[in-house]
């Protein structure tokens, strides 16, 4: 097992694939499933950023991507999960077939897996990143009984009695995090989306707004938000991802929102980051704010 280190820009993957099959059905299906567009974000931003390489290349910079897509025609089909093959951490996935329908077929059929293995390994190696230089802690552990992994670059903005907004300055623009915690019977089941977005619109309300007078923090009403169950920290809890926007301000952005039902402490725990970035792409730096909430470890 070579020692070298993975070392590619977050979010990319090495598809190792020889120009005639890349051209072809094949290649437009990696690239319809790995750089489709991600879910919640303004504009259309690709999952993954794709780097191609045909097999004779192989050998080489490409090797050392976490993620890492092998595909060729072969004398026989076949799927394989390799991990740390060539660096480390590093996720390869070998797929072989005698024809271009057969390397679909099973691509098609591995592929939730596959990018479920390479979105994990991305968070994790965020989270690795984020590590190197910590925030203290302190006031949100003390306040919510929750330990997270956040970057020393984010600030605390402000803080009340059930409530912490953390903000991070970037160039023409920022990112922010707030945590917050509701009565454990604040949001049904039976009605799960319209109680997250009225949650976090009346936290808009109270707590988030613009420079301009009557300037509030609303969840954009022209697109459905995307809505999936989910588990964090050992508990049920819902992801939402969508725009918000600033009620009688020209200010929007995306959001991923964490509902956790945190049944231990009887309460529901709601981690949200946002981020304002009109001229930046927005893919990474919501990702970074994922990470963040799914670092979370909440004490019993």
């Amino acid at each position: 097992m070579p020692d070298e280190s993975s070392a590619a820009a977050i979010n990319t993957i090495a598809v190792i694939i020889d120009d005639q099959l890349w051209n072809g059905e094949v290649g437009d299906s990696i690239r319809n499933k790995f750089a489709s567009p991600v879910l919640g974000l303004p504009q259309e931003e690709p999952l993954f950023t794709i780097n191609q390489y045909p097999v004779k290349l192989f050998e080489g910079f490409s090797t050392d991507s976490r993620n890492i897509l092998i595909i060729k025609k072969d004398n026989e089909n076949k799927y394989e999960f390799k991990k740390n093959e060539f660096a480390t951490p590093q996720n390869a996935f070998h797929i072989s077939g005698k024809t271009s329908f057969e390397i679909l077929e099973i691509l098609e059929k591995n592929v939730p897996e596959i990018i479920k293995k390479m979105r994990e390994i991305e968070i994790t190696h965020n989270q690795k990143i984020i590590k190197d230089s910590l925030l203290d802690t302190k006031k949100i552990q003390k306040k919510f009984s929750i330990d997270l992994l956040i970057p020393s670059k984010y600030e605390y903005v402000m803080r009340r009695k059930n409530f912490i907004w953390l903000k991070s300055e970037i160039v023409s623009g920022n990112k922010s995090l707030i945590i917050y915690q509701i009565p454990w019977k604040s949001i049904h089941p039976n009605n799960a989306v319209n109680g997250v977005v009225q949650v976090r619109d009346s936290i808009g309300k109270l707590y988030i707004h613009g420079s301009a007078y009557k300037t509030q923090m609303v969840t954009e009403e022209a697109y459905s938000p995307y809505f999936s169950k989910t588990a964090l920290a050992g508990n049920k809890a819902y992801e939402t991802k969508g725009t918000w926007q600033m009620k009688n301000d020209f200010m929007s952005g995306p959001f991923i929102n964490y509902t956790i039902f945190d049944k231990a402490n009887r309460r529901i725990l709601v981690l949200e980051g946002f981020c304002y970035a009109p001229s930046k792409e927005k893919r990474d730096l919501m990702f970074e704010l994922e990470s963040i909430i799914k670092s979370i470890q909440i004490k019993k």
